[in-house]
C-alpha cells in the first residue's frame, strides 16, 4: 500500500523558514521523480517543486525559485523541501507527489504571517 506522509509545516513569521518532510512507502521511492504541490485556500493546486530520481535537474516554480530547495534521501524513502525567505503569500496546503501517479499525502499546513 503506498504512503506518502508529510510533516514540518506550521505557522512561521515573513522571512523565516520551514523544512517539510514528506516519508514515502509502498513503492520503489528510488525510481521514481517526486514533485511538492501547494493549495492556498480558494486557489487551485500549483505545482512548486520537482526532483527526478537521482537527484538532479530540480525544477522550481517561479514563485518560489531562489528561496526553496528541493532534496531528496533514497536511503530513507524520503524527499524534503527546505522553505527560507517566507512570505504570506506562500501560505497553503503543501503535498508530495510522486510523478505520473495519482499517489498523494495528507498535506501539511503551513501558515506564514506575522
Amino acid at each position: 500500500q503506498v504512503q506518502l506522509v508529510e510533516s514540518g509545516g506550521g505557522l512561521v513569521q515573513p522571512g523565516g523558514s520551514l523544512r517539510l518532510s514528506c516519508a514515502a512507502s509502498g513503492f520503489t521511492f528510488s525510481m521514481y521523480t517526486m514533485k511538492w504541490y501547494r493549495q492556498a485556500p480558494g486557489k487551485e493546486r500549483e505545482l512548486v517543486a520537482t526532483i527526478p530520481s537521482a537527484g538532479a535537474y530540480t525544477n522550481y516554480a517561479d514563485s518560489v525559485k531562489g528561496r526553496f530547495t528541493i532534496s531528496r534521501d533514497n536511503a530513507k524513502n524520503t524527499v524534503y523541501l527546505q522553505m527560507n525567505s517566507l512570505k504570506p503569500e506562500d501560505t497553503a496546503v503543501y503535498y508530495c507527489n510522486v510523478h505520473t501517479r495519482d499517489w498523494w499525502g495528507q498535506g501539511t499546513q503551513v501558515i506564514v504571517s506575522s
